[in-house]
């Protein structure tokens, strides 16, 4: 598959959805194709999320087939699936830059295209979102339809239960696609099945059905039957798991197989001229059509740069820990340690590193599945029942959770630590998934811990302090990818003092004050402003938001002129809030410059270029520092 010489014959026809209506069944297997070798060769080179995307090619090229986008609205649960639906849309070419700063996003979203009709950088929503649109329409008079493409993962989600509930009371005009590529469940595809499938989706079999129930009319008899009826149906789609669905007043059909073109095709048909909430239970294959993302789904949903010709991953050869190496290691080790440790994460074991516990100690892991909120008061339980629970969940998506961390932890003291992977700049993933707010929103709770490792060690160090600690919750937070390179493996774990930081650098005049890794920038720029001008900045590291080192904050109000702040999250309401409190509240006259994530919303981008962009690198800080100590010289 050289990229260079690559032809897509059908594909570079394609420029909207338009241009599919008239294709035929053997062109559309062949689009289908090649919308394939079209990802795989764009991802090769320019890291995506492959495999979900890989499975439901044939899901989203039937539903443009069938249904009329922009003006039928399509919601995707979770965007990761949703590459064939951006190639298709007249994004093709703009493809090759997806998830890169100032290209598309990795995710739907509504300021790029009218065919994404709603974003979806979390999981969960689309039920919800669809519903809406749906009741929307029916208030407004439109003659449209509206379709959700979830994925069996997001359905673990509580708000996905949520929407379902209210779509089956509704009866809005709403079809629900449950893309399903979990490979071990059983694979309900035989003859009686499809041709029940195809009874219950005939157009002629459901207008005779409303016709009979019209007849009978409200009352006991009518009632009766349906009973009847629905108990029948049940014990046939019990199998697939559609007894569930038929209790909670949605029409279940499926499963039927989403990588077979012509039977989506036919099946979506069906259902369009059906009314009322209906869902399709798909079953696809996770990386399907590129043998290495079959053979392998967990590496392949998000595999970086690759070899598109044999599959073979492109790894970086920097000797650094990353931050979920050293928490996975570290919680392994306090786990052997003591019995009462346990680990809890939302479906990211593999990411946050928790997939070291679940390997050698898998009685003491709980993945709960993609529910945020429940692994919080799920850990609450835990600790209330004895254990001391570390609860991982990625900065972004823990906000769900923020009112079970007031409530069930933070309210009852209960020892629930929740280390708070990706914190700050994300990266390729863009707005939806920067952890830029855990600071500001967390540190309004009472009571709660918040620290920020500089490094390896510190992590390491903080992992232990907060199995000391008594309440709850203490958060850690942390940035996603490689450490500053120190040795934290032969590092004997110190118990540090909550809400103490550290002086790093001894000076005068300026105050740095840093949060997290940005520590270690922050001194890389006072000792170069130290050798290049003399000027001699002091530097600390604060270590806690929360409780604030008071100690430190009147030893720098005594001795310097001004502060700069500089933390890897949002402007308002972190470091920087809680430094310029403190000043306002003991009437310090000293002024407090920000350098954080601004008060906006960041978009896609290297974490390198997104740091630049707000000054978060040693050049910025130097900047920042430079421009002070001329303001204090004219000042003298």
């Amino acid at each position: 598959m050289d990229q260079n010489h690559t032809t897509y014959t059908i594909l570079e026809k394609v420029d909207s959805p338009k241009d599919i209506k008239g294709l035929g069944m053997a062109e559309l297997k062949q689009l289908c194709a090649e919308i394939r070798q079209y990802m795989v060769e764009c991802c090769s080179v320019n890291p995506g999320h492959l495999g979900s995307s890989l499975g439901a090619v044939e899901l989203i090229v039937g539903l443009h087939y069938v249904y009329d986008a922009p003006e039928d609205k399509m919601v995707f649960d979770v965007g990761h699936q949703a590459y064939a639906h951006k190639i298709i849309t007249g994004r093709r070419e703009a493809f090759r830059k997806n998830r890169m700063k100032d290209g598309i996003s990795g995710f739907p979203k509504r300021s790029e295209s009218v065919y994404d009709a709603f974003g979806a950088g979390h999981s969960s929503t689309s039920i919800s979102a669809a519903l809406g649109f749906a009741e929307a329409a029916k208030l407004q008079g439109l003659h449209q339809k509206t379709v959700a493409l979830i994925g069996d993962g997001s359905l673990t989600g509580g708000l996905a239960f949520e929407g379902l509930n209210n779509a089956g009371a509704s009866k809005a005009d709403l079809l629900i696609i449950l893309n399903d590529n979990n490979i071990s469940i059983d694979r309900n595809i035989g003859g009686l099945h499809e041709y029940l499938l195809r009874i219950t989706t005939n157009k002629k079999y459901n207008q005779a059905k409303r016709q009979v129930w019209d007849c009978l009319g409200e009352g006991w008899f009518r009632n009766a039957i349906q009973r009847m009826v629905g108990s029948m149906k049940s014990s046939l789609v019990s199998r697939s798991g559609g007894d569930l669905f038929q209790a909670m007043g949605l029409r279940y059909f499926g499963p039927i197989d989403g990588n077979d073109i012509e039977q989506v095709i036919d099946t979506l048909r069906r259902l369009k001229e059906i009314g009322g909430p209906l869902i399709l239970h798909t079953l696809t294959t996770k990386g399907k059509g590129y043998a290495p993302a079959e053979a392998n789904q967990t590496v392949w949903h998000a595999p970086g740069t690759f070899d598109p010709e044999t599959g073979e991953r492109i790894k970086s050869e920097k000797g650094v820990s990353r931050y979920q190496d050293v928490f996975g290691q570290v919680l392994l080790e306090l786990a052997k340690e003591n019995p009462e440790v346990v680990g809890v994460t939302p479906a990211m074991a593999s990411g946050c590193g928790m997939s070291i516990l679940a390997r050698e100690m898998p009685e003491r892991f709980y993945d709960v599945g993609i529910e945020e909120e429940h692994a919080v008061t799920f850990s609450a339980g835990l600790a209330a029942g004895g254990l001391r629970p570390f609860c991982n969940i990625y900065s972004s998506f823990s906000q769900r959770a923020y009112d079970q961390i007031i409530h069930d932890v933070a309210l009852q003291n209960l020892p629930v630590i929740l280390c708070l992977d990706r914190g700050g700049i994300v990266g390729e993933d863009g707005a939806t998934h920067h952890g830029c707010y855990d600071m500001s929103i967390y540190r309004t709770i009472p009571g709660a811990v918040i620290a920020a490792p500089k490094d390896e060690i510190e992590l390491k160090d903080m992992m232990h302090s907060a199995l000391k600690s008594e309440g709850g919750p203490y958060i850690i937070r942390y940035p996603r990818g490689y450490g500053e390179g120190r040795d934290w493996m032969s590092h004997k774990a110190e118990v540090l003092e909550t809400g103490k930081g550290e002086l790093m650098m001894e000076g005068s005049e300026i105050a740095v004050i840093a949060a997290g890794p940005m520590a270690n920038r922050a001194a890389e720029a006072a000792e170069r402003m130290k050798a290049e001008t003399g000027w001699n900045p002091s530097v600390y590291n604060i270590r806690y938001i929360k409780p604030l080192d008071t100690d430190m904050m009147k030893e720098i109000s005594a001795s310097c002129k001004s502060v700069i702040t500089v933390e890897d999250g949002s402007v308002i309401g972190g470091l920087h809030g809680a430094v310029a409190e403190y000043m306002g509240t003991m009437q310090s006259p000293l002024p407090v410059r920000a350098i954080a994530i601004p008060d906006t919303y960041l978009s896609q981008g290297t974490q390198k270029e997104l740091r630049e962009e707000c000054s978060l690198t040693t050049d910025g800080i130097y900047a920042a520092i430079e421009d002070e100590m001329k303001k204090i010289s004219k000042k003298v």
